[in-house]
């Protein structure tokens, strides 16, 4: 896992939200016993106290659980878990519609945006992946 700090911004602010994409992602599955807050605390080179706050704030969102003597584990309630991913994506889509209506763009023109962009991407992934195929696409 990357943990990619900027001192921009309060380091627990950024641990929450990196352990928080880790789950809604799936890197954590849901149920899934998650290290200790030393070992993530030295894995992301911060305070053991600054990943224990990030912990405890997603206990409290109920992201994660505490079992006494076997440790922290991610909820298993998925729709929890969905509702989660939602309300990030929505804060994410709102701060790009933000941006692009900086930019001088009108909400049709950044739908289409959007559009020809994650058109012409996925065009650029088929094409990758085609070109990766080892018998050069001919079946067998």
């Amino acid at each position: 896992m990357s943990w990619k700090l900027d001192s921009d911004r309060p380091i627990y602010t950024q641990l929450l939200e990196i352990l928080q994409i880790n789950i809604v992602s799936g890197h954590y599955p849901p149920g899934s016993k998650l290290k200790s807050v030393r070992e993530l605390a030295m894995d992301a080179g911060v305070n053991p106290n600054t990943m224990q706050r990030a912990f405890a704030e997603l206990e409290q969102q109920g992201l994660i659980r505490t079992e006494r003597t076997a440790g922290r584990f991610v909820t298993e309630d998925t729709e929890m878990v969905g509702k989660t991913r939602e309300t990030i994506a929505g804060a994410q889509l709102d701060l790009f519609l933000e941006k692009m209506e900086q930019l001088g763009f009108g909400r049709q023109e950044i739908v289409e945006f959007v559009s020809t962009r994650a058109l012409a991407q996925a065009g650029r992934r088929n094409s990758a992946s085609a070109g990766s195929d080892t018998n050069g696409g001919a079946q067998a």
